[in-house]
């Protein structure tokens, strides 16, 4: 008998099972599709309401900007009215009009001098409310962000009957002094305007810094207490530079918001007779809508002024925002 025989056959390996290369990527990118479906859904109801409030205006308004109206009857008259396109003849008819160009220069002129003064009135708050000699912070950041809470028609007659004379305390005390107070004059209605807005607007963009102020880490604090520098340097060196870009933040909004001046002057209007139709943009667009019934005339200054508001912000964030590169 050999030896081979004698042995016994040899023993099968089993082979190990193949495995598919493609399993594991397939289900990847099973749970990625899942996944991108699932964030379509949850984003979904936001784009459809940004197109339905935002993007729908902005074309309605464009298309209502390039129309006019006629009427059909003999030299215009009579007859039924009709829509024909005009091109950028209400364009050019806004830019020529005299009232609404005085309204933008006076805005621009009231967001020089406003926008500055609450920024840094709003910076100082929070830098005080955040300070480590400060007490009752509590109280005075809910004092400094209230009148935020007060709409824009309520604050100006509030301050309506701080300003009119006759009723005003204001303008009484300064009456008995001997000094002649008058806030709603043509001179000074402007700046009473602006300490309207101010006093509203501040304790939010004072919130705005607050929270920037608080993402600091105050490992930083703390070393540059150790490297001796005192509450001013800290403030000046430390925590300004780091809450640019809330600051940032704060003027875009607020030159935005003074394009849109429309509440307070519109409340204002009749208690002061040097507050007329035209006084800012907004106020000459929503007389030529509802005065003067021509709402294309007013749809394209609406357009001209969504233009100017977005050319300004971008001028601000592409001079600070460069200016904030260099320095990082």
């Amino acid at each position: 008998m050999s030896r081979d025989t004698l042995s016994g056959p040899e023993p099968v390996t089993p082979r190990p099972a193949r495995r598919n290369a493609c399993g594991p990527r397939r289900r990847t990118s099973r749970t990625g599709a899942r996944n991108a479906r699932a964030a379509a859904a949850f984003a979904l109801p936001f784009f459809a309401l940004f197109a339905l409030c935002f993007l729908a205006p902005i074309g309605y308004a464009l298309h209502q900007s390039l129309f006019t109206t006629e009427r059909t009857g003999p030299l215009g008259l009579g007859g039924q009215e009709r829509e024909v396109f005009a091109g950028l003849a209400n364009y050019a008819q806004a830019l020529s009009d005299d009232r609404f160009l005085t309204g933008f220069g006076r805005v621009l002129a009231f967001g020089a001098v406003q926008i500055p003064l609450m920024i840094v009135l709003a910076t100082a708050l929070a830098l005080l409310l955040e300070s480590a000699s400060a007490r009752a912070v509590p109280f005075f950041r809910s004092a400094f962000f209230l009148p935020y809470g007060v709409p824009g028609v309520i604050a100006s007659i509030l301050w309506g009957f701080l300003y009119v004379p006759g009723i005003s305390p204001l303008v009484k005390i300064a009456g008995s002094v001997g000094w002649d107070l008058d806030f709603l004059s043509r001179g000074t209605v402007l700046w009473s305007l602006a300490n309207i807005v101010t006093w509203q607007f501040t304790g939010y963009n004072m919130l705005v810094l607050i929270a920037q102020l608080k993402a600091v880490p105050g490992e930083l604090y703390e070393a540059a207490r150790i490297d001796g520098a005192n509450a001013w340097q800290v403030a000046r060196h430390l925590k300004i530079p780091l809450i640019r870009p809330a600051l940032v933040l704060t003027g875009v909004f607020s030159i935005i918001g003074t394009l849109q001046l429309f509440a307070e002057p519109m409340v204002l209007r009749p208690l002061a007779s040097s507050i007329d139709s035209g006084f800012t943009p907004n106020l000459h667009a929503y007389s030529e809508a509802f005065v003067g019934n021509n709402p294309h005339a007013a749809a394209a200054e609406a357009v001209l002024l969504a233009l100017v508001a977005c050319v300004l912000s971008f001028g601000f964030l592409r001079l600070v925002g460069g200016r904030t590169k260099e320095r990082g």
